[in-house]
């Protein structure tokens, strides 16, 4: 009979970078980034672009749209993905709100 593993279990904080080891401060910049770059990637999907005609519309290369659909989010600063976000026609804006933890 095979042994029962005992998991450990611990509770996310809500922020998966947080959860992964990154500083809070370095965390939320990574879930703006990320949130942003998911922006980016579905709006393609929904023009059903191809990478070339998404690059000529981004004004970037075919490569950097490659890099964004990958989720190499460490190559992408906020800037850049709102920069692009509008290029398609789509406005950002942020939202500020206390955090349970201070």
């Amino acid at each position: 009979m095979p042994r029962k593993t005992r998991l450990k279990i611990t509770p996310s904080s809500g922020n998966v970078f947080r959860d992964l080891g990154f500083s809070r401060e370095e965390a939320e910049h990574l879930v703006i980034r990320s949130d942003l770059m998911i922006a980016v990637q579905k709006e393609i999907e929904h023009r059903a672009l191809k990478q070339a005609g998404a690059a000529k519309l981004l004004g970037v290369t075919q490569p950097r749209v490659s890099d964004l659909l990958r989720g190499r989010i460490d190559l992408f600063s906020t800037d850049a993905l709102i920069d692009m976000l509008a290029r398609l026609g789509i406005r950002v804006r942020v939202s500020v709100s206390r955090s349970k933890v201070a």
